[in-house]
C-alpha cells in the first residue's frame, strides 16, 4: 500500500512539476542542463531531452555567460540561495511575451531564484533555477514611469509656446546661479519683451497674440544653441539663460536673435504681422546675493530697452556705470 502511495505522490510530483508556471532548470557543476520543466519546453520550444546534459551557454548563446556565471558561483561556492530581478537583468531566457494584454512587450521579463541543490556529502552539486514570468509588472511599471515623466514634462512646459514654463526656468537658473557660486564660471542672463503687443492684440485679436506668441518661441528655439535655456516668464515676455557664455558672447546672440524676430513677421491668416523684441543682458557678478538679484538686473536693463526706443539690446554693466 505504502508502495502504491509513493508511486501515485511521484506522480503528482511530476504532473505539478511539469504543469506549474514557473520555469525550473537544474544544472549540474559544468553548467549541463539536469532537468527542464514543462515551462521551458513551452516557451523554448525545446523538449527536455533535446537540452538534457547539454551545456547551457551553447543552448542559449544570448545568456550573459559572465554575469550568468558569477551569479551561479555564488550559489555553488556560498550555498546561500540568490536572486535576480527584472530591473536588474531584464531576463535570463529570451523567451517572446505571448500575453496579450501585455502585448506591448516583446519578450517576457523575468525574476529568478537560484537555490543550491546539495547531494548526500552536503556538497552543491547542483543549482536549480526558477524563472518567474513577471511581464505584467514590469510592463505597467515601465508605463506608470512613462506617464509620469509625460506628467513632469507637461508641468514643467508652457502650454502655448513649448517652452520651459516660468517655475520650471525659473528653478534651472538657481541651479546655474548655485552651481557658479560653487564651483565658478560664467553664465548671462538674456530677458526678451515683445514690442507693442498689447497693440498687436487690440488690432489683430488675441488669437493673433497666441500665434505671435508662438512664432517669437520657435524662433527662439532655432536661435539658441541645444544648451541654452529658454522659457516664457509671463505674458508676452521670454528668459533665457546663456550657459557658459560671457557678455560679450551673450551680446552678440541676443543682437542675433532681435534681427531674426524683425525680419521674420508672423503669418496670421492672409496678413503678415511684423514683430520686435527688447532686449535685456545680464551677466552672472558675485555681486548677486540670489538668483532674483540676477533676473532684476537683466529686468532693468529690458526696461532701459524698452523706454529708449525699443527693439534694442541693453547691458546692465553699461547702465550700472552710467547711473
Amino acid at each position: 500500500m505504502s508502495a502504491d502511495l509513493n508511486i501515485h505522490e511521484i506522480h503528482w510530483l511530476m504532473e505539478m512539476f511539469n504543469t506549474v508556471d514557473v520555469g525550473l532548470v537544474v544544472l549540474d557543476r559544468e553548467y549541463k542542463v539536469c532537468v527542464w520543466n514543462g515551462f521551458m519546453e513551452n516557451h523554448s520550444g525545446l523538449l527536455p531531452s533535446a537540452v538534457k546534459d547539454k551545456d547551457l551557454f551553447d543552448l542559449f548563446p544570448a545568456i550573459d555567460e559572465k554575469w550568468f556565471r558569477s551569479k551561479s558561483e555564488s550559489v555553488f561556492v556560498l550555498k546561500n540561495r540568490s536572486f535576480t530581478i527584472w530591473e536588474q537583468q531584464p531576463y535570463i531566457f529570451r523567451f517572446k511575451n505571448y500575453r496579450p494584454i501585455t502585448g506591448k512587450a516583446d519578450y517576457m521579463y523575468q525574476n529568478a531564484t537560484f537555490i543550491p541543490l546539495t547531494n548526500t556529502l552536503g556538497e552543491v552539486a547542483h543549482i536549480c533555477i526558477i524563472i518567474y514570468d513577471v511581464t505584467d509588472v514590469a510592463v505597467n511599471k515601465k508605463e506608470l514611469e512613462q506617464l509620469n515623466a509625460k506628467l513632469e514634462q507637461v508641468s514643467q512646459t508652457d502650454s502655448l509656446t513649448q517652452l520651459a514654463n516660468r517655475g520650471h526656468w525659473e528653478s534651472t537658473l538657481r541651479q546655474e546661479f548655485l552651481r557658479i557660486k560653487r564651483s565658478g564660471g560664467r553664465s548671462t542672463l538674456l530677458m526678451c519683451d515683445i514690442d507693442h503687443f498689447k497693440s498687436v492684440n487690440d488690432v489683430h485679436g488675441h488669437s493673433c497674440g497666441d500665434e505671435a506668441l508662438r512664432h517669437i518661441a520657435k524662433l527662439v528655439k532655432q536661435t539658441l544653441r541645444e544648451t541654452d535655456i529658454a522659457g516664457r516668464y509671463g505674458g508676452e515676455e521670454f528668459a533665457i539663460t546663456l550657459l557658459d557664455t560671457d557678455q560679450a558672447g551673450a551680446l552678440t546672440i541676443a543682437q542675433r536673435l532681435r534681427e531674426v524676430i524683425e525680419a521674420n513677421p508672423v503669418q496670421y491668416k492672409s496678413q503678415l504681422v511684423n514683430l520686435t523684441v527688447s532686449i535685456g543682458i545680464a551677466a552672472f557678478a558675485d555681486e548677486y546675493k540670489c538668483h532674483e538679484r540676477w533676473i532684476e538686473a537683466a529686468d532693468k536693463a529690458l526696461y532701459h530697452s524698452k523706454h529708449n526706443g525699443r527693439n534694442t539690446v541693453t547691458v546692465y554693466d553699461e547702465i550700472k556705470r552710467d547711473s
